[in-house]
């Protein structure tokens, strides 16, 4: 099947905030987290309901909304983890039926008062998906007409400039493009270039690797320190070493020891979500539990210059 491109208008949105533009001067907090389109912790008891019948949707709008609003108390007020400036979001969806139709990225930046940019996946219309590994069919699918999208969005309490759409290779999963996006930003007189990525799950490594040496590619070609961070979806060991294998191969560096659990599901425990970077120190780092917006666990880290 041949996908039509996404139209100009669909692949990037971008929100200021004017009325917000703090001063950092040597370092700031970072944060990435699949927010699973805010819609809780229970991806396979969720999912098991809603194959038998007993899941209703009547409830949705206020469900996300009350979502939204815990995720913007948590990156906000400091109880779980330092209060953030920088949020990367994967599964950020823009008004799907199953978000009830919240625009999750825009409506979380309005909260805490940030500047995003968010980048659509382009989910094709029409497109059936396909039987999955078993731990990937809980997940609520977009309907297949829906009119709304998933993808991918960086929230700043600094100005985002630059921002860029990346196309990644895709081949597993013809219903589910995959993505990342770019932005700089600016701390004090330094410049700061981020990557935030949703990597297949779908694919063995080396298609997932193949993903990254597209984000790596770009990273090298500009002279600031640069951050790569988002869910790499390393769903065993294997996945998790090759991914750190080649990217502090290309001189990048992460504290979080492999292993470290930021998603659960069903009594499992697994390390799917990065931070790395190059040209700039971590001075500290945290997994935010017990957050329940999703299925997975926010990561941290406190950046210094």
């Amino acid at each position: 099947m041949i996908i039509p491109p996404l139209a100009d208008s669909e692949k990037l949105e971008l929100g200021e905030n004017s009325n917000h533009q703090p001063t950092i001067s040597d370092r700031f907090v970072l944060a990435s987290y699949n927010i699973r389109y805010a819609r809780g912790p229970y991806l396979i008891s969720g999912g098991l309901r809603r194959k038998i019948g007993l899941m209703s949707r009547a409830r949705r709008p206020q469900h996300v909304g009350r979502m939204i609003s815990a995720a913007a108390r948590a990156f906000s007020e400091g109880a779980l983890l330092p209060r953030v400036d920088v949020l990367a979001l994967q599964e950020a969806d823009k008004r799907t039926v199953r978000t009830g139709g919240h625009h999750v990225a825009q409506e979380l930046a309005t909260q805490l008062e940030m500047h995003w940019a968010h980048a659509p996946a382009g989910i094709p219309r029409g497109v059936t998906p396909v039987k999955r590994q078993w731990w990937l069919d809980f997940e609520e699918p977009i309907d297949l007409h829906d009119q709304g999208d998933t993808g991918v969005a960086l929230l700043s309490r600094l100005p985002l400039s630059d921002v860029t759409r990346i196309d990644l290779p895709w081949h597993e999963c013809p219903w589910r493009p995959r993505l990342a996006i770019a932005a700089t930003i600016s701390v004090g007189p330094h410049q700061i270039r981020l990557f935030n990525a949703h990597v297949d799950p779908h694919a063995a490594s080396h298609g997932q690797l193949a993903q990254l040496e597209v984000i790596a590619a770009q990273a090298d070609a500009v002279a600031a320190p640069t951050i790569i961070l988002g869910d790499f979806n390393t769903l065993s060991r294997q996945k998790c070493l090759d991914t750190r294998q080649f990217l502090e191969a290309r001189g990048y560096t992460t504290p979080i020891p492999t292993g470290t659990a930021t998603w659960r599901g069903g009594g499992l425990r697994m390390h799917a979500d990065w931070i790395f970077t190059r040209g700039v120190k971590i001075e500290k780092w945290g997994v935010a539990k017990p957050l329940n917006v999703s299925d997975h666990w926010p990561i941290w880290a406190e950046i210094v210059i």
